[in-house]
């Protein structure tokens, strides 16, 4: 099978598995929901955990 239609059929089934669990689950989404609102009025936030991300493991790393 073409390796294009492997992908497509995983992110079908994503897809899926995701709209499903949103139904059967209505306060996860709510969560869910909230989260990414409160996410976006904290970018800097995360901008801040990228920094520390990047300082421990980008600069961190011995050189060869």
């Amino acid at each position: 099978m073409n390796p294009h239609w492997i992908a497509f059929f995983k992110i079908l089934v994503l897809l899926i598995v995701a709209t499903v669990l949103i139904l059967l689950f209505p306060p996860a989404h709510e969560f869910v929901a909230m989260a990414g609102r409160d996410l976006f009025y904290f970018w800097w936030l995360i901008l801040l955990m990228a920094l520390a991300v990047w300082l421990i493991w980008g600069l961190g790393s011995k050189k060869k």
